[in-house]
């Protein structure tokens, strides 16, 4: 069973992790949830389900949303082959994750710990940042001390790169 929006918070409330949530319409894209991120203070993020040539290897990128990620660029970063999107049957395979719901918080579906996650090492300076909780009807903003709580807690090492 996926974790539901509703286990993203009782995760965050059992950390002790404030947050603040913002319903809008469903936003497949970027470009789509900017105009629902206007009264928001916070970095926001895009996040890529990628995997590697191979199918054998899976990688969750989170970048700010306004940039633009080299595939090539980051596969040499990641010491990896050939990267390319992750369709969606492997997004919900190991993030229980439909396209335009991709998170962070899909990694409290993964709890082999199969999926590499790597941080663009520029959200490190937000002071809170931006996510859906697993459904792309809602935004949740969180300080990024505490997102990085939530990252130990799911006990995934996160590799920064430069993006």
């Amino acid at each position: 069973m996926s974790a539901s929006r509703e286990a993203v918070f009782d995760t965050l409330r059992s950390l002790d992790i404030p947050f603040e949530r913002y319903e809008h319409p469903p936003v497949a894209t970027v470009a789509e949830a900017e105009a629902h991120w206007q009264r928001i203070d916070a970095a926001h993020c895009k996040n890529l389900f990628l995997r590697n040539q191979r199918g054998d290897r899976h990688y969750l990128v989170i970048a700010g949303h306004s940039k633009r990620v080299d595939l090539r660029q980051l596969a040499d970063q990641i010491g990896d082959g050939k990267l390319s999107f992750a369709s969606p049957e492997r997004l919900m395979k190991w993030l229980g994750l439909t396209p335009g719901a991709v998170s962070p918080f899909g990694l409290l579906n993964d709890a082999a710990h199969h999926v590499r996650v790597f941080l663009d090492s520029d959200l490190r300076r937000a002071e809170r940042i931006t996510f859906h909780p697993n459904d792309d009807t809602v935004t949740l903003a969180l300080g990024f001390a505490d997102f990085e709580r939530f990252l130990q807690h799911v006990g995934h090492a996160v590799r920064v790169v430069s993006i």
